[in-house]
């Protein structure tokens, strides 16, 4: 009997700085751990440019984590999309928002990502989009933080079971 992978995901605005480097980080951090198999790491933007790159900032400081973000195209967040992940992480409570908005069925399984991984105050990710790459890394290391902790939780409370 084969087990039903689980899907995540991320959600920002553009999809081409925060919910991409989100992408990048939890699968390393999945493959890290040996379960890169059991979920499907997805990312969108609430209001994305389909098909555009990630930012030139966030592809350089995931390849100093060792992360490849060069093949990254954007993504617009879809209703489908909401229905069909099992954990969607956004990166503010506005992302949240539009969310359930477009599919209120979701607010159970709608979060923002500090807010889920409880890694203290819940507050917003900010955007680092037009800030040098100093701002970029900053938010890189919020996002492993988070994403650690939001990984062990859904891992460990029968998320994957």
């Amino acid at each position: 009997m084969t087990m039903a992978l689980k899907k995540i995901l991320f959600v920002c605005t553009g999809n081409t700085c925060r919910s991409s480097m989100a992408e990048a980080i939890a699968r390393d951090l999945l493959q890290q751990g040996g379960r890169d198999r059991e979920v499907i790491i997805l990312s969108a933007g609430t209001s994305a440019w389909e098909g555009m790159p990630a930012s030139p900032e966030a592809v350089q400081v995931m390849a100093e984590a060792g992360l490849d973000l060069s093949q990254h195209r954007a993504n617009v967040l879809t209703e489908e999309m909401v229905r069909e992940a099992d954990l969607i992480l956004t990166m503010t409570g506005r992302h949240l928002d539009r969310v359930v908005q477009l599919c209120p069925a979701a607010a159970e399984k709608a979060f923002t990502l500090t807010g889920y991984a409880a890694t203290g105050e819940a507050k917003d990710i900010p955007d680092p989009i037009g800030c040098s790459v100093e701002e970029y890394r900053r938010c890189a290391v919020d996002l492993r933080e988070a994403i650690r902790a939001a990984l062990e939780r859904f891992l460990d409370s029968g998320g994957m079971r």
